[in-house]
This record gives structure tokens, sequence and C-alpha cells, in this order.
């Protein structure tokens, strides 16, 4: 792989890599030189110039492609999309025992269960040393999309990191081609010429993380040993609380829509995490800077500008506003 501070190109094998975070961390290594094969089914290609080649497979018959996945000759692998023990089972015995880089999420932690059920149960910032989840499968049956029944990031860990991979777990992740487009339960306000919004006691401190900056992450794990086997926290710092948040999109978007303090009981069920937080989900990222010398700083303008030249379809209910407004009213 070369040395960390010069690695020099190398041959990346990625999974997943058509979408969002792993779309970001292809473009980043064929812009740097490397060469990237793009493993994935070929339900989403990436408009403009292709960033390396790309291999349409299921990763569950990816061992019908030995022979592709053996004459590529991958110096390291990046699984951008790994979301349940089959899909780790799938690849392990084709893919080349090379340094790899795994997309984890900061749910694996026991505060997550704490978020949900408004309990205090672990204290922030979180390390890796934190208390991980006691329960398994924390969506199934709750009919996500492309979130399967039996989603789990600690199966994906358990298995990847014996290995030695890095396991990067990811806070809330934002920026351009984001398909939860997080900005937008503040953006789609904007632009339905809301002049006001309203919002409940905003202090969730949940780490957050532009996905050039996760992209950066990757690329530094791949460009050093020190992390191996190792699963990593990362998250920009500071962090602001949801609240400030939200009062950090609208002025992105130079708007005039005020944020209207009422009571979290009464807020619209897509404001619900702008209530009072019993559970934070604050991750600690001194790991992260200290082995990878890595750090990230808030990007939230840059990311406001693109979602409001791309917005996704869909409205938000009004009259849900305008009951919560009319308590501050009152």
């Amino acid at each position: 792989m070369g040395s960390a501070c010069d690695p020099g190109p190398v041959r990346v094998l990625v999974l997943g890599g058509t979408r969002f975070i792993g779309r970001r961390i292809v473009a980043r290594l064929a812009g740097r030189g490397d060469a990237v094969l793009v493993v994935h089914r070929g339900e989403s290609e990436p408009s403009g110039p292709a960033d390396g080649s790309h291999l349409h497979a299921d990763r569950q018959q990816l061992a019908r492609h030995r022979a592709r996945i053996r004459a590529f000759g991958a110096d390291a692998v990046v699984d951008t999309y790994a979301l349940t023990a089959a899909d780790v089972d799938a690849v392990l015995p084709v893919l080349p025992d090379v340094p790899t880089v795994v997309l984890s999420s900061q749910d694996v932690y026991e505060a997550v269960n704490g978020l949900h059920a408004g309990r205090a149960v672990a204290a922030v910032p979180l390390t890796e040393d934190a208390q991980l989840r006691r329960n398994r499968y924390p969506y199934r049956g709750a009919g996500l999309p492309q979130v399967p029944d039996d989603y789990d990031k600690l199966d994906v860990e358990a298995r990847w990191l014996p290995r030695g991979a890095v396991v990067l777990r990811l806070p809330m992740v934002y920026g351009p081609y984001d398909g939860q487009a997080r900005e937008d339960v503040v953006l789609r306000r904007v632009r339905a010429g809301r002049n006001r919004m309203p919002i409940g006691s905003g202090g969730l401190l949940w780490s957050r993380a532009h996905v050039d900056d996760v992209a950066s992450a990757v690329l530094s794990a791949l460009d050093t040993r020190a992390a191996d086997g190792r699963a990593v926290n990362i998250g920009e710092t500071p962090t602001a609380t949801m609240g400030a948040w939200a009062a950090q999109i609208v002025a992105a978007a130079g708007a005039a829509l005020e944020l209207v303090r009422v009571q979290d009981d009464v807020l619209p069920p897509d404001l619900a995490l702008f209530g009072a937080p019993v559970q934070h989900l604050l991750a600690d990222v001194r790991l992260a800077a200290e082995l990878l010398g890595w750090a990230a700083r808030e990007r939230v303008a840059e990311s406001v500008a693109w979602h409001l030249a791309h917005p996704p379809w869909g409205g938000f209910d009004a009259a849900a506003d305008e009951r919560a407004l009319a308590t501050a009213d009152r």
C-alpha cells in the first residue's frame, strides 16, 4: 500500500459504490489516480464519466465472478454496503486478504436504544469501548425501504474485524446525493415559502459528518495500517445541537424562516428529533485523529446549496405545523 505519506496508486475493489457515500469514495479514489473496480448490482449507475470499472454482480453470488476478482488483483477492499451477516459471509471467501475498510454505523451502541426509548443509558461522548446494543436486528418489522429485517452492523463488524479490517462507525452523514435528504426536514418548509417553523427544545447532540469527510476517513484508513482490526468513530467537531443545526440550515438557505419554540409534545412527527433528548448520540472521535490523522468540520452551507439545487419530491403536512404553531400563539 505504500507509506501513509505517499501511498501511491493502488488497485481498490469497492463493494457498493454507486450511491451517496460509496459514490463519493469511488470518486475520491479515482480522483487521486487509484484503479477502482466497483462491484454492484447495476440498479443505480452514477451519471457522468465512470470512475473506474464496474462489475454488475449481486454480492450473494460474488463467487461466480471469482476469476474477474482475481484478475483485478486488488491491493485493498472497501465494503460500503454490508448490512447483514449474510452480506459478509458471501464475499469473504472470494475477496483477497488485503487491507480493508468497512462502513459500519454508530447504531451499534446501546445509546441508540436509549434515544428511541427516552432513557439515559450511556455517558457521552461515546468511545469505541462504549456499551454495544444488547438487542439484535433493531429494525426488524419496521418496513424501512432497503433495510432488511436481518440488518445488524454488529454482525458485520463481528465478521470483518477478525480479518483485520478497519471498521468506521459512521454518524449521521449528510451532503450531496443523500437519499435521506437530512436537511430537507427544514428545506421542505423553505421551498414551500413558510415563514415560521415549530421547533422544540432542540438540545439533542447527534454526531454528524459531511459525505466528503467520510470519504477522506476511508482514504486515510486505506493509507495507514495503524487502525487495522479496530473500530473507529468518525464525526465532525464541534457538534451543534439539533436546534442549532436547524438554524444553520435556515441561515445557509438565506431563508426568512422563523424557528418558533413550541412544547415538545405538539411537534409534527417529522420534527420529533428537535424535542428534548434524554440520551445523546455524541461520539468521541479522538481515536480517528490519533490513528488516522483525520478530522472534520461542519459543512452545512455547501450541503444546503446542493440540496436546494436538487430538491427531492414530496411535501409535508402544513396542517401539523399550523396546529403546533397555534399553541405558541395562545
